[in-house]
């Protein structure tokens, strides 16, 4: 599923390229690892299934997953020896807002980052 997701984002960031709004090479290699940690997470965390939905305007990317656990996705202390776990500091790091919200069959995720 996680490599799922990863092919829908590129072929959606084709899309967009084609249509006159390309994403260059650092920030959709970006977009994909952000796409890839939030789906990880939620296949990890949650029960059931999960959505990807993706928006791209005016320069700003919204990539949103949603899930079925309610509860919200906690950032770990700063360790630097700690091995795994890094993904929220990843996606905080690359983009401009990360918010939660909850919603009636769990929560979605929702990323900003500027492309």
């Amino acid at each position: 599923m996680i490599g799922e997701a990863r092919d829908f984002a590129g072929k959606f960031l084709d899309r967009a390229a084609v249509r006159g709004v390309p994403v260059a090479g650092i920030k959709r290699q970006d977009a994909l690892l952000v796409v890839s940690e939030l789906v990880t997470n939620a296949v990890r965390h949650a029960p059931g299934p999960c959505t990807l939905a993706l928006d791209l305007q005016d320069g700003v990317l919204e990539i949103a997953v949603s899930d079925t656990s309610g509860r919200s996705p906690q950032p770990q202390p700063f360790e630097p020896q700690r091995v795994g776990q890094h993904g929220l500091e990843i996606v905080q790091a690359l983009c401009i807002r990360v918010a939660t919200e909850t919603t009636d069959c769990g929560k979605t995720v929702r990323v900003h980052m500027i492309v």
